[in-house]
């Protein structure tokens, strides 16, 4: 059945060249959630499309679509939005990446689409980068079913306290432990900061990296972050 989707809203996450003129491109819309599509002759010098497909704007996108590869028929700016630069430019990769490892075809997340929406303008903003990874790789984990359980102990339901230690169990959440280190083991105080999206304190930023690293590649099933691999280098986000 053929399908077609008008000046729906979307960002490019990834394109990459096709045949001599055209490119495959990776959006994230709004309704459709992550789309495949072809863009005919987009590397023309006189295409419309030309300059336009770029990361981390807004667009209007139209295609047409009858299997996994739609047909981009038009490609517009959706709205002003400051641009990424230095740190904040892998940040925004490393978001795309995400969503493109995890983030299946098809599949409709208009929540996790805002989500993205308001990250990118967070970034562009200069808005403290871990808090802004953080907040987004626990809401598109949330969206995807998995949401970190970040209250409450695992076994028997009791607040988390934030002078005690959590052993953090993958598929089932926090655990109390006697131990105070590890890399499993996380503080109260982290879990409860990061339940209230608070990223002040530099403990708090470095255990709730640690965990979130340890819950994303529980999802990704042995695939390496590329984008992951240069941040590290880069600083500790």
């Amino acid at each position: 059945m053929k399908r077609r989707a008008e000046h729906e809203p979307g960002f490019v996450l990834h394109a990459y060249p096709y045949k001599e003129t055209s490119l495959i491109v990776e959006a994230f819309t709004r309704r459709f959630g992550r789309v495949g599509l072809l863009a005919r002759g987009a590397r023309r010098p006189r295409s419309t499309m030309r300059g336009v497909l770029l990361a981390f704007h807004p667009l209007q996108l139209t295609w047409s679509s009858s299997a996994e590869l739609g047909t981009l028929l038009s490609a517009e700016w959706g709205g002003g939005q400051a641009s990424l630069s230095g740190i904040g430019l892998m940040c925004g990769f490393y978001v795309n990446e995400l969503l493109l490892r995890l983030l299946p075809r098809d599949d409709p997340h208009e929540a996790l689409f805002d989500a993205y929406g308001a990250a990118l303008a967070r970034l562009a903003a200069g808005d403290a980068q871990a808090g802004v990874l953080r907040g987004f790789e626990r809401r598109m984990l949330a969206e995807l079913g998995y949401a970190p359980v970040l209250d409450r102990e695992a076994t028997n339901g009791a607040r988390i306290e934030a002078a005690k230690h959590y052993a953090y169990e993958a598929e089932r959440g926090p655990v109390e432990t006697r131990r105070s280190d590890g890399e499993a083991v996380i503080s109260g105080r982290t879990l409860l900061d990061m339940a209230a999206d608070n990223y002040d304190n530099l403990r708090t930023r470095e255990e709730a990296r640690r965990l979130m690293r340890a819950l994303i590649a529980e999802r990704l099933g042995g695939q390496v972050l590329h984008t992951r691999a240069v941040l590290s280098e880069l600083q500790d986000l």
